[in-house]
């Protein structure tokens, strides 16, 4: 029997960066996020079509328009062994600000106009009822937490509109931590890790209940958030560094941590992440996504692994395509051995387990 998702397994997604894409590069975003796009790889109509149940949805911003780093791939310089690009510069706080309420406006006038078939989920209860009325459950994820004030004083405002994941960087350095560059190949330690302020941030969201994102965050950021936080160490679109050695991979030690702390991997779809040679080509085949989960589930444990597609932020496997492929992925997963029980687990049950025993705090 071939498992659909759509009426027996939910999917729930750790990362996309559609709301970002749909603010940037579709005009009338919230319409063609509701009724269908022909750009990109996530709108409603290929939710419902792909069983996707919900999914943290994230706000990143871009360098600003007239920042020389702002098109990474004219940074990029060939090595004899692969590649790298510089580090990106820091962003203007006021300017995160600004593109910050500028997509959480656009989220919130997408669950206006939704009638009903789309909710920010703010607990678990929410991620569960939402389920069961069949409307989508978008988690409002900002990645790098440039848009945070320093001394934190913003930080309950947006929780107060949603705000329930975080990743404290991305790329890029900021006040609270420095993230990890793209190359290959290349090890995520590459400096000082949290900065004091970050410290606090750590501290302020464990208060809270908002889950903290270490994708992106350099090795020693990781150990120093390992080391304060009284949560669960998630990573929501990473893949394994023993398999792929990108500085954005988790290496074997930081998977033991976040097996110790019952946290989770959500794996990430980007090409570049899952092959051996670090390449970004697109024909790649869902085989290397089963091998970064089994090797995921041998480390971690198979209830601490889900998906983390970085849809609309990054090239997935042609044999996803977009999310109407992540069917496929769930049935390649069968043909290899994980039946219904163990699929629910990745596919949405790792997800509400983690999410809740965060937000409960």
């Amino acid at each position: 029997m071939v498992i659909n998702p759509e009426t027996i397994v939910p999917i729930f997604d750790g990362h996309n960066d559609t709301l970002t894409h749909m603010y940037a590069q579709e005009p009338g975003g919230a319409w063609a996020f509701l009724n269908g796009s022909d750009t990109g790889h996530l709108d409603l109509p290929r939710a419902r079509a792909a069983g996707l149940a919900g999914g943290l949805f994230a706000i990143f911003t871009p360098a600003p328009p007239d920042a020389p780093d702002r098109d990474l791939a004219r940074q990029l310089t060939r090595t004899d062994t692969g590649y790298t690009i510089p580090l990106s510069s820091a962003i203007e706080p006021a300017y995160a600000r600004t593109f910050t309420e500028a997509v959480m406006t656009l989220l919130e006038t997408i669950v206006r106009q939704a009638n009903g078939q789309v909710g920010i989920a703010r607990s678990a209860a929410d991620l569960t009822t939402n389920l069961q009325a069949q409307r989508l459950s978008m988690v409002l994820h900002i990645e790098g937490a440039a848009a945070i004030n320093a001394d934190l004083s913003n930080l309950e405002a947006l929780y107060a509109r949603g705000l329930r994941s975080l990743g404290i960087v991305w790329s890029r350095p900021n006040v609270f931590g420095c993230g990890v560059p793209f190359r290959f190949p290349g090890t995520p330690n590459i400096g000082p890790g949290l900065t004091e302020a970050g410290r606090e941030l750590v501290r302020a969201c464990n208060r809270l209940g908002i889950m903290l994102d270490v994708s992106h965050l350099n090795e020693q950021g990781f150990w120093d958030l390992a080391a304060i936080t009284d949560a669960p160490i998630v990573a929501t679109h990473s893949a394994a560094h023993a398999l792929c050695p990108v500085p954005r991979n988790l290496t074997d030690r930081q998977l033991d941590a976040i097996r110790d702390s019952d946290g989770m991997v959500g794996l990430n779809f980007a090409v570049s992440m899952l092959r051996a040679d670090g390449g970004n080509d697109a024909d790649t085949p869902l085989d290397l996504l089963v091998r970064q989960i089994d090797y995921l589930v041998e480390r971690v444990g198979l209830e601490r692994v889900g998906f983390g597609s970085d849809f609309d932020g990054t090239t997935v496997p042609q044999a996803i395509g977009d999310v109407t492929g992540l069917p496929r992925l769930l049935e390649r997963l069968q043909q290899h051995g994980y039946d219904e029980p163990a699929l629910r687990k990745p596919a949405y049950a790792n997800w509400l387990r983690v999410l809740g025993k965060t937000w409960s705090a």
